[in-house]
């Protein structure tokens, strides 16, 4: 257990790193800090956080950087959750008052906040697909020979498709058509139709088979691509000395460019809101060098998707975390005040 004083040495080389990028001295805490001890004290008690683990030293530079472990202790331990000024709290309240009509829309426009805020790398995904119940599902004819098939789903979530017939599609085939797939798909969760839905369906509706089974494919089609990923600011990665050289860049580019890589960040978050995976506690080797955060956000039951922010292991983790949980209790409110 560390004693007060290498608790304060190391929040201040934590907070000094964060903001400079550059190792930390003992005589720069003593000028910048106020903590009220000497230089030659402070830099025995680096010494020390350098044998447990928590500090690294540098081949360039007589300073200190921050270790995993520092980070880990400093977001356990040290965190203050409040740094979050009043412009950025009018700022969010503004964005988040915005009207929206689809969860998507809403993800987004989250997404683009904490990016801006924070300055970091954002994504999200929408709720997964085995949580969110289908409310309604509607055709709407855009011709003769055309049916749009709407899904609505209990997360305000909206799914369109476009189905192409080469023959007329009459008004009592629409009306059969939304009679049946209401009673078949609403309350069912939006995933792909299955095969013992599609077959319950093609037998109530024997004689219109050539009319469904492009509808149950395109839907299909459809529902597979339903978890949308949305990224704002990976060119921030730039304004990071950490991502300097060529290949650092590359490879975080990379990361964002593969879905199946960004989803599976997302969701490999617990089951708490706010989860923090800080270099090496990540398990892929790619993902080493950074430091990740999730938030996901539920009311009630409902799960209404996950935001990450992706960065450099010199996170501003206080910002993060203070922006992060001011959302969330926006969120909620917005939510709470529309049901």
């Amino acid at each position: 257990m560390l004693e007060q004083r290498q608790r304060q040495v190391l929040q201040a080389i934590i907070e000094e790193y964060v903001n400079t990028a550059e190792p930390v001295s003992s005589a720069t805490i003593v000028e910048r800090y106020n903590l009220g001890y000497s230089s030659a004290t402070i830099r025995n008690d680096m010494a020390e956080l350098e044998k447990m683990g928590y500090l690294e030293k540098t081949h360039t530079s007589s300073g200190r950087i921050p270790s995993a472990k520092g980070y880990r202790f400093y977001v356990d331990e040290l965190l203050n959750d409040e740094k979050i000024s009043l412009d950025e709290i009018q700022y969010i309240k503004s964005k988040l008052e915005t009207k929206v009509n689809e969860i998507e829309e809403l993800t987004k426009i989250t997404t683009d906040t904490l990016s801006e805020i924070t300055h970091y790398t954002t994504v999200a995904i929408g709720p997964e697909a085995n949580n969110n119940i289908i409310s309604d599902v509607k055709f709407i004819s855009l011709g003769n020979r055309i049916l749009m098939a709407v899904i609505l789903t209990e997360n305000g979530a909206i799914k369109e498709t476009i189905i192409k017939y080469e023959e007329d599609i009459t008004e009592n085939q629409i009306e059969s058509l939304n009679y049946t797939f209401k009673n078949k798909l609403i309350g069912r969760p939006l995933t792909k139709i299955d095969k013992p839905m599609e077959k319950y369906i093609l037998e109530s509706m024997e004689d219109q088979i050539d009319v469904i089974e492009p509808i149950i494919d395109q839907m299909n089609k459809t529902l597979e691509q339903s978890e949308q990923i949305y990224l704002e600011g990976a060119n921030n990665v730039f304004d990071f000395p950490e991502f300097n050289k060529v290949e650092s860049a590359r490879n975080f580019l990379s990361i964002l460019d593969t879905k199946e890589q960004v989803m599976e960040i997302l969701n490999s978050g617990l089951a708490k809101d706010i989860n923090i995976y800080i270099g090496e506690e990540n398990e892929k080797e790619e993902l080493k060098d950074l430091s990740i955060v999730t938030f996901k956000h539920t009311i009630g039951n409902k799960d209404l998707g996950t935001i990450g922010i992706i960065g450099p292991k010199r996170m501003d983790y206080s910002k993060v975390i203070s922006v992060m949980k001011y959302i969330s209790k926006k969120l909620n409110e917005k939510f709470t005040d529309d049901n």
